[in-house]
């Protein structure tokens, strides 16, 4: 078993080379809609345990048709509403696809979300090739404007919207969340407008009320904390190729790329979830921010699976359920 992973880590780390940047997958966090190097969460590409009333599918959130990185679908739950809550689910691809949204976790986490009420958005967002940090959050930012602008023509009930996210995608759920009113982030040197003015809906709000998290890089500058591999090599891993500068150096920019460079005390409730024996991304990344949290007086909660990988073991249905309980909780408090 233990030649197995190596021989996944390996082919994993040849994938995440910046050759493969542009590809739909790569990289820790897999995108690949059929799993395979790069995924290690499992085939999602069959919809069979996803349950939803109505699909909408190709939505440009962002006014510029034709731009596939720009593009959304939508799963309405089973149950027939009159509107629903919202969770905005983002894939895992090292940052580095620009059009996995029919690869996100759509036979758990989202299956899990739609079981429960909660109607789900999968966007795209642009990946390392087409642009550099923050090009990314500033989507997604985008897509919280477009659920508010859109609310009555796909039912989204606006008063409860929250991020989710599996390995890239859980670092930008987190830090969509945490960064909550900024509009440029500032530390000494470096500036990032993480706002951004994507899209047609610049004046609605992207707001959210809480995020999770599932096994993400949500600290760059702790990445080597663990066990874990490093991918690319040094001054070429991901995190380097998406600031576009190495991280020696240029530590302030890596702190506004990292999840706890947005954390004050009012900061809205998170859930993390990372197995312990997480060979892609160490579960110590998430521990730290975690940690921060808690530190600061943020509702936060870990879950650290003893035997869960990146991905693999990650989705039991206790996980899935806490996921969904944390939700309700947030929501259910948020109305009194």
């Amino acid at each position: 078993m233990k030649n197995y992973l190596k021989t996944l880590a390996f082919g994993a780390s040849l994938l995440s080379a910046s050759a493969m940047m542009a590809q739909p997958g790569g990289g820790f966090g897999g995108g690949f809609p059929g799993g395979g190097f790069g995924g290690f969460g499992g085939d999602q590409s069959s919809q069979a345990k996803a349950e939803f009333s109505e699909k909408f599918t190709d939505i440009n959130y962002a006014g510029d048709d034709g731009q596939v990185y720009h593009m959304l679908d939508i799963y309405l739950p089973k149950e027939v509403k009159d509107k629903y809550p919202v969770v905005v689910h983002i894939y895992g691809s090292a940052w580095g696809s620009n059009s996995s949204k029919g690869a996100a976790d759509i036979n758990t986490i989202c299956a899990a979300l739609l079981k429960a009420g909660y109607a789900v958005v999968t966007p795209n967002h642009r990946s390392i090739a087409d642009g550099k940090w923050p090009a990314q959050v500033n989507d997604i930012k985008a897509v919280i404007r477009f659920i508010r602008a859109n609310a009555a023509k796909y039912k989204f009930d606006t008063s409860f919207i929250a991020t989710s996210g599996f390995s890239s995608g859980g670092h930008l759920s987190a830090v969509t969340a945490l960064s909550n009113g900024v509009k440029v982030a500032k530390q000494g040197s470096a500036e990032y407008d993480i706002e951004g003015s994507v899209g047609p809906y610049t004046k609605e709000s992207s707001l959210v009320n809480a995020f999770c998290d599932w096994s993400g890089p949500t600290e760059l500058l702790q990445m080597e904390c663990g066990n874990a591999m490093v991918f690319g090599g040094k001054g070429n891993t991901p995190e380097e190729q998406l600031i576009g500068a190495p991280k020696e150096g240029n530590e302030n920019k890596f702190l506004l790329l990292s999840a706890s460079g947005y954390i004050d005390k009012n900061d809205v409730p998170g859930y993390i979830f990372h197995g312990d024996k997480d060979f892609v991304v160490a579960s110590c990344v998430s521990q730290y921010l975690y940690d921060q949290l808690q530190k600061a007086g943020v509702e936060s909660y870990i879950v650290r699976e003893p035997e869960g990988g990146h991905g693999m073991g990650m989705y039991s249905e206790a996980n899935l359920q806490k996921m969904v309980d944390f939700l309700n909780k947030v929501r259910t408090s948020k109305k009194k």
